[in-house]
């Protein structure tokens, strides 16, 4: 009888401790939930603003895009309008074409990827070339006087001009796009998930040579 009622005494004892131990606990638990999904917020939070800076430079370089592809729509038009009057000069037109041709395959790699450092590398490259090509052609035509008063002539210079001074505004905008990425990326704790997440850095657009930026404006009057 006596065993039954140590036992039960010792049941009950065990039980109470039981009690007490959870009650002490729970305070620690739910304090310690609380600090993970606080941290899992702040981590998220981070994510999802490092992809709205990258978007945004997605989206900067999707108004170069429209640009340069009209500008790189213009040139063959161009080139087809000078024939006649270059026919000495097939060299230097057929250069103009192919550094479109290379500016256009750039720019298709770019568009794909525009926080890819590489592809916007090589469509600054290839828009330097086209630039110096397209330079060398204005030049040559000032030997032509026949062509200064081409009016289809005229108008293509004024086209270019005019879009070369919009791609100029986009690729200012996608500069910014992209400092603020960088700057955002590389920030602490920011640069901890950049690394886990891939979140590379961007690069900016730059034209290798500043005097090659602008179409050489060349009077046909």
């Amino acid at each position: 009888m006596e065993k039954q009622k140590t036992d039960i005494n010792r049941s009950c004892m065990i039980r109470i401790h039981l009690v007490i131990s959870w009650s002490t606990l729970m305070p620690i638990l739910l304090a310690l939930i609380g600090f993970i999904i606080l941290v899992a917020l702040f981590f998220i939070g981070i994510y999802n603003r490092l992809v709205n800076l990258r978007n945004g430079v997605k989206n900067a370089f999707s108004q170069i895009d429209v640009q340069l592809t009209r500008r790189y729509d213009l040139i063959p038009n161009l080139v087809e309008a000078v024939k006649g009057y270059m026919k000495h000069e097939r060299e230097t037109l057929d250069a103009v074409i192919s550094a479109r041709n290379a500016a256009v395959t750039g720019l298709k790699a770019a568009g794909a990827n525009p926080s890819d450092p590489e592809a916007i590398r090589q469509l600054a490259s290839a828009e330097a070339t086209l630039q110096g090509s397209l330079g060398k052609m204005f030049a040559l035509a000032e030997a032509y006087p026949d062509l200064k008063a081409n009016q289809n002539m005229m108008q293509f210079q004024e086209e270019l001009a005019s879009t070369e001074n919009k791609v100029a505004f986009a690729r200012q905008a996608f500069n910014d796009a992209v400092m603020t990425y960088n700057n955002g990326r590389e920030n602490f704790p920011n640069n901890i998930l950049a690394g886990m997440f891939n979140f590379n850095p961007a690069e900016h657009l730059e034209i290798e040579a500043p005097e090659k930026r602008q179409v050489p404006k060349v009077s046909f009057t």
